[in-house]
């Protein structure tokens, strides 16, 4: 199906001419760089057809939208007779007077879904702009989401939907390899790109992500080969080498927390000290002083049995019966088994005990503890509506813990 639609988008698109008249209303949608920007703009531009681009994201009022529709089609003096606020009625007054000729244009539109924040006619009117300014105009919009989610609840002209499918492994493949080095080889970036696509292709489908990652760790490949250490067919030896690089970029996948440079500065670091440490967003974050000790507390309660926290806790907590054996669950480090939840009441005793002097059980530390959950750095596991028992989960890792321990 996916095919067959996209089929009909490039011939409906290489049909046209400047004195066809075309649908009304398209909308194109799809993942994030799975093409539908570029391949509109490059078939627009390639059969010369008059055509205004706009950004959602830069039109933050109805006003700039109209102003630039009629600067690109009939130039700065016919947006100039725009009034201050203009409204739809206005737009439609001046583009029927200054479009006598019935020539085909399209109006391209990116990030569409920020027009459900617009006014309630807007989009409507949009979807329909053909037949209130009587004239041969089409409406392009491109979005990541469905039309579902767009159409209002009173009902609006349904537009000619198109969608493109998100890229396989293989047209990754072909497509990152295309932006190769050219002092190497095309098969040894190649051999790259599919030991870049075999981390990331599970995590990341997004091509500007990949191709970031790609041109980011290309010169730690290539560090053996640029020492003579290996050549270019040792691929065993290559890959062993990028290997743990690849898997410590993996926890910066979207979130570009450094730049290029500092990427490299801190992997020569690393060879320095001899250490991987990972890059969290979670390492970054500067917490208060009570933040910090509910965040171990919370860690302790997800990784230690509830019966041990008399053990642990309590200066005065009697004795305790030795076992011979123990459980077959315990056998394993709870490390291992991931962290498990726990109620507040629980929390609050751990960080009462763990916490430096008194501290009076106020509406600050349980609105600390909702900061972490917002921050992610603990995670609700109870429904919103248990308010008597939440029960929570600790997010961060014993890395983490032990630096703000610290």
């Amino acid at each position: 199906m996916y095919y067959v639609l996209f089929t009909y988008w490039c011939n409906y698109l290489i049909s046209l001419t400047p004195h066809q008249y075309c649908y009304p209303s398209i909308f194109i949608y799809g993942h994030r760089a799975s093409g539908k920007s570029h391949f509109s703009f490059l078939h627009l531009l390639f059969l010369q057809l008059p055509h205004a681009t706009l950004s959602c994201v830069e039109c933050v009022s109805v006003a700039l939208l109209f102003e630039q529709v009629l600067r690109s089609f009939f130039g700065c003096d016919v947006a100039s007779l725009l009034p201050r606020s203009p409204s739809l009625t206005d737009f439609v007054r001046i583009y029927r007077q200054q479009s006598p000729a019935r020539q085909t244009r399209y109006i391209v539109m990116e990030k569409a879904e920020l027009l459900r924040d617009a006014d309630a006619n807007l989009l409507p009117a949009l979807l329909r702009l053909q037949e209130l300014v009587e004239d041969n105009v089409t409406v392009i919009l491109l979005s990541e989401i469905v039309w579902d989610t767009f159409r209002p609840n009173t009902g609006c002209f349904e537009p000619l939907l198109l969608h493109f499918p998100d890229y396989s492994k293989v047209e990754l493949q072909q497509i990152l390899s295309q932006d190769r080095h050219p002092s190497y080889s095309a098969e040894l970036y190649s051999f790259y790109v599919s030991i870049l696509l075999g981390v990331f292709y599970s995590v990341c489908r997004d091509l500007r992500e990949l191709r970031h990652l790609a041109a980011l760790n290309f010169s730690k490949f290539c560090e053996p080969l640029a020492e003579g250490k290996v050549k270019e067919t040792d691929t065993h030896k290559l890959w062993k080498n990028i290997e743990p690089h690849l898997k410590k970029a993996m926890q910066t996948v979207y979130l570009r927390e450094v730049s290029s440079l500092q990427w490299e500065q801190m992997q020569q670091m690393e060879e320095e000290t001899g250490a991987l440490k990972g890059l969290s967003a979670h390492t970054h974050v500067e917490l208060p002083f009570y933040s910090k000790f509910l965040l171990i507390a919370a860690y302790l309660a997800s990784y230690n049995p509830a019966r041990t926290d008399k053990r642990f806790f309590l200066k005065h907590h009697g004795k305790i019966k030795k076992t011979n054996f123990l459980k077959k669950n315990e056998k394993t480090t709870n490390h291992l088994l991931g962290p498990k939840p726990f109620p507040l009441d629980r929390l609050l005793a751990i960080f009462y005990s763990v916490v430096d002097g008194r501290v009076a059980p106020t509406a600050s530390i349980f609105s600390q503890i909702s900061s972490l959950v917002t921050l992610q750095l603990l995670a609700q596991v109870s429904h919103d509506d248990q308010l008597d028992s939440p029960k929570y989960k600790c997010a961060v890792s014993l890395e983490f813990i032990c630096n703000i321990s610290r």
